[in-house]
């Protein structure tokens, strides 16, 4: 599954579509697949290029990121100090979904280290935010880390995965459907093209989606409705 994320990756780096804007969001999900993958080396040059942009902004959501990045692309012996790094950072900036994801990495690696007392905690607190939010994908990958761990998960039903998103993401999906370009959605909403494509950038792993072309698979219950 990872190797299948690196390859579309990739392909929209070189693709005609792509951006740097958008493109640089993307650069530490790079990061986490390589090291899934078994070869954490293979997203060195981007990790560095993100590290150079985060520390430039000097913000803490990016530079939480980017702690997160570096735990995964790391050795045994400097992970932890990364992640510890990265949920301090987060807990400074309110961002839910990257602090859940954060936590979710984080129980992988302490139940990989057998230490399930300290994994549990994280995992927990994971799909709970990821349940909260809506990110149905995210939460179901928790469960399986926290049953792996020994914990017993209530299943939870499955809400409208919408209800996730932000209003501006709302908007910008419901266009979206309906087969609109970025740049007619931006005409519409008055946004340019590029935040439209950060938007959706966004609001897809919140859909438990990767493309623009898999929203048509969440009909009928897309939210189609005309925006105001």
């Amino acid at each position: 599954r990872y190797a299948s994320v690196l390859e579309r990756l990739e392909w929209a780096a070189a693709g005609p579509s792509r951006h740097a804007f958008v493109w640089r969001y993307a650069w530490p999900d790079y990061v986490e697949a390589a090291a899934k993958t078994g070869d954490p080396r293979r997203g060195d040059a981007l990790l560095e290029r993100y590290a150079t942009w985060a520390d430039s902004t000097g913000q803490t959501g990016p530079l939480a990121v980017l702690h997160r990045a570096r735990a995964l692309a790391a050795g045994d012996d400097r992970a932890e100090h990364w992640y510890e790094s990265a949920l301090a950072l987060h807990l400074r900036h309110e961002q839910p979904f990257d602090l859940a994801r954060t936590r979710l990495v984080y129980g992988e690696w302490l139940r990989r280290h057998r230490r399930r007392s300290e994994a549990r905690l994280q995992l927990e607190a994971a799909k709970e935010a990821f349940d909260r939010l809506g990110a149905a994908p995210w939460s179901a990958r928790a469960a399986g880390e926290l049953r792996a761990a020994g914990a017993s998960v209530a299943e939870r039903a499955a809400d409208d995965p919408f209800a996730a998103l932000t209003p501006q993401e709302l908007q910008v999906v419901r266009l979206a459907v309906t087969g609109a370009t970025n740049r007619d959605i931006g005409a519409r909403l008055f946004l340019s093209p590029r935040t439209v494509a950060y938007h959706l950038y966004k609001a897809f792993p919140k859909l438990g989606i990767t493309s623009r072309t898999e929203l048509g698979r969440l009909a009928p219950g897309s939210p189609s409705a005309s925006v105001e």
